[in-house]
């Protein structure tokens, strides 16, 4: 069965601050569209980050968000399945414990460039490298140096596309880089060009 993004969201106590603001009427039955399949817009944006944010929740109640970042990244297994190598890092492991009291947990992926926002909900699976081979494969990255210990497996249950309204352009140093490349082959011409220009003046008896 598909589920909206918005029905899993709104929850009664988020209907009633609708209400209370008076805008719970302009999402009764907005955009329900299935939402439990990534189609290739997801795909894309998935595939090309090399960061995202993952929020679990507390046996407490408290939320924690963590960055998780590095080139292994999220890989996309299906339409339905995400999962990524979790590497050795600082010892806490709060996300791995909330997620063996909770297995539920929201991704929030950022491409600043597109000014885009993907928000995914998903149920969680901890995973031992050896459980599937194939698995581990995908979502392993033998240039790395870090040490994975455990894989995480996401079952998608639903996905928005946040507005880009308030999304400032943010680049990366190698997106910086691909962008001057030409402007300093220009200009390495262009110096070049004016040397062999002052060549004559600044040596007349040549």
């Amino acid at each position: 069965m598909p589920y909206h993004f918005l029905e899993v969201a709104v929850t009664p106590s988020v209907r009633a601050a609708q209400a209370n603001m008076g805008v719970d009427q302009i999402w009764l039955g907005a955009d329900n569209r299935p939402s439990d399949t990534l189609t290739e817009d997801e795909i894309a944006l998935i595939a090309s980050r090399d960061s995202f944010y993952m929020a679990s929740v507390s046996e407490t109640g408290w939320p924690y968000v963590q960055h998780r970042g590095g080139k292994a990244g999220l890989k996309i297994v299906d339409q339905r399945t995400l999962a990524f190598a979790d590497y050795l890092g600082n010892r806490q492991y709060i996300s791995a414990g909330n997620f063996a009291a909770n297995d539920r947990a929201c991704l929030f992926l950022m491409d600043y460039v597109r000014r885009a926002r993907l928000k995914i909900y998903a149920y969680v699976e901890r995973l031992a490298l050896d459980a599937d081979q194939e698995l581990t494969e995908l979502v392993s990255d033998p240039t790395y140096k870090g040490r994975a210990e455990r894989i995480f497996r996401f079952r998608l249950e639903a996905f928005d596309w946040n507005c880009p309204q308030h999304i400032i352009p943010r680049y990366t140093e190698q997106q910086v880089e691909q962008a001057v490349a030409p402007l300093r082959e220009q200009l390495q011409r262009l110096e070049t060009e004016n040397a062999t220009l002052r060549a004559p003046l600044e040596n007349p008896e040549r």
